[in-house]
């Protein structure tokens, strides 16, 4: 999301705020989020702030909760229009490693867990996306515990190359980040039913 900065006359939505929010835990956890800081960025004053949020943790949670509602769930109804579940798993991994912003976003939330408001969104996503990809395997053959190691395997497989390309540990293109996705893809998504 860009965020408008000084200078630019409009009000500011509640989305603004929430995005302003999400960029800084992003680049520096739920700590980095503070009112004065973000009010100097996007142009506005502490009482723009205070007209859509009573304080900094009502802020927080709504940054969580649009990105549970926009990245998770919203994907999930959007994927479930694709009949055959191994083409679903194929098609979100293969968009979320597209996603390098989003993939950026994911590790870092997935960092900034020992927050007492992250730690509870980040645990109810990342199960929710495992259940997720649990039933699809499933539905592919494989037996409960087969199936949840592997939609593990393919969801640690996605937060880990994010969250080294985070730190700094890797440096990917977008060919070799779609080479890898290819590769994850092809060693953990069975072509058929039952492979």
């Amino acid at each position: 999301m860009s965020i408008r900065l000084k200078g630019e006359s409009r009000n500011l939505s509640t989305a603004d705020w929430i995005g302003a929010a999400m960029e800084a835990i992003v680049a520096g956890g739920a700590s980095a989020v503070a009112v004065e800081p973000l009010a100097a960025r996007l142009g506005a004053t502490k009482g723009s702030f205070y007209h859509h949020f009573r304080n900094r943790d009502a802020l927080i949670a709504a940054a969580l909760d649009d990105w549970e509602a926009a990245q998770t769930e919203a994907v999930i109804e959007r994927l479930e229009l694709i009949a055959d579940p191994g083409e679903r798993l194929r098609a979100v991994i293969a968009a979320a490693f597209a996603d390098r912003v989003g993939g950026l976003r994911d590790a870092a939330l997935l960092a900034a867990a020992a927050h007492p408001l992250v730690k509870p969104v980040v645990e109810r996503v990342t199960e929710r996306r495992l259940r997720y990809f649990t039933e699809a395997y499933r539905q592919l053959g494989m037996t409960k515990t087969r199936a949840r190691r592997r939609a593990t395997m393919l969801y640690l497989s996605y937060v880990g190359v994010f969250d080294f390309l985070r730190l700094g540990i890797a440096q990917l293109t977008d060919a070799e980040l779609a080479a890898h996705a290819n590769e994850v893809l092809s060693s953990l998504v069975p072509a058929s039913a039952g492979e």
